[in-house]
């Protein structure tokens, strides 16, 4: 990879929370297009996890520009009173309810659009009832309740088997391979959706990220808290995907202009196949730390073709020379990291 960051006007970090949020949830211009022509409600189940906020903060800053009278709902437990605060003063109607309750999902008020976000991955080991309740059945309560809706449901690319390191990612055509119970709960998330969309005729979109980075968590904050530690970096997953959740946010969103039946499928992740090694290098050198490591790479990894996600969204705006530039002057200025490493090096599927 590059060792200097895009020069663009988004080469500057975030300097504070506040302008990060801003960043992660500016609308872009083909989103603000995709939204003009759904008309209706959006409701996000889920919204108070870590990518929930943003997006959701995203989707109502584009109904504000759109001017179109539409409402942002967004439903969690909201374990944090202030991400809910935060968009309240936004003008986004905040529900708290249970998902794993009938009852409260049926309660839910009507909406068009549903992004649905809800769901359990770490923990997985422990307690896996739990992991494939919140990943099958609550999925199935939302499709049930929603079937005249159009529907985006959050996926996962851990999902595919690990593909050889050469080629170009597993595709959205190929058969999947999950490798233990939280990816084979995903693919029954994803089932539990194809269902709908056969039987209902709901029009659905399902999105396989990995792995989004907002400087506060995500595989290049990983490998780059590692290295200031001084922890050796393992090298047996030794290429990944990333994203800025930003464009994250902004695809899943868009997706609601694409929802069908049968569903669409789509990867969504950053174009750019990384080297954990190169990665590491180029975030030590930007850290004044060189990076140790421990085992080789293996001939395979967890890794996506983002080739339909470019023809039908385009490709992401902030590219990863940009990113690993971010996370260094984002943690060299002390700024926060909420402490949830992404685990992207396991080939086991254990969560």
């Amino acid at each position: 990879m590059s060792g200097e960051a895009a020069s663009s006007p988004l080469a500057q970090a975030p300097g504070s929370e506040t302008e990060l949020e801003e960043r992660l949830s500016r609308p872009t211009p083909a989103l603000l297009e995709a939204l003009a022509g759904v008309r209706g409600d959006i409701l996000v189940l889920g919204a108070g996890g870590k990518m929930g906020p943003s997006l959701t903060a995203m989707a109502q800053r584009a109904a504000h520009e759109l001017g179109d009278g539409r409402q942002v709902i967004a439903l969690s437990r909201w374990s944090d009173v202030t991400v809910r605060d935060r968009l309240a003063a936004l003008g986004v109607r905040i529900l708290t309810g249970d998902l794993t309750s009938r009852d409260s999902i049926d309660a839910l008020p009507d909406a068009q659009n549903v992004v649905f976000m809800a769901g359990q991955k770490f923990g997985t080991r422990d307690a896996p009832h739990a992991t494939w309740m919140a990943n099958t059945i609550v999925p199935f309560l939302a499709a049930e309740r929603y079937r005249t809706s159009r529907i985006v449901a959050f996926s996962t690319g851990n999902v595919y088997g690990l593909s050889p390191v050469t080629g170009s990612g597993s595709r959205e055509d190929e058969a999947p391979a999950p490798v233990g119970e939280y990816a084979a709960s995903c693919l029954g998330r994803e089932r539990v959706f194809e269902y709908a969309a056969h039987t209902w005729s709901t029009p659905v979109a399902i999105m396989r990220l990995n792995y989004a980075v907002d400087l506060r968590y995500g595989v290049l904050v990983d490998l780059a808290e590692q290295i200031l530690r001084g922890q050796p970096i393992d090298l047996a997953m030794g290429f990944a995907n990333c994203i800025w959740q930003g464009d994250a946010n902004a695809a899943a969103l868009g997706l609601l202009a694409h929802a069908q039946h049968p569903p669409l499928v789509l990867n969504v992740t950053g174009v750019e196949r990384l080297s954990v090694r190169e990665v590491a290098l180029e975030l030590g050198r930007r850290l004044g730390r060189a990076p140790t490591f421990t085992g080789a790479e293996a001939p395979d990894a967890l890794l996506s073709d983002t080739r339909r996600m470019v023809a039908l969204l385009g490709t992401p705006a902030v590219d990863t020379p940009t990113l690993v530039a971010w996370v260094c002057e984002w943690l060299l200025r002390g700024g926060r990291t909420l402490g949830k490493a992404t685990r992207f090096e396991r080939r086991d599927g254990a969560f």
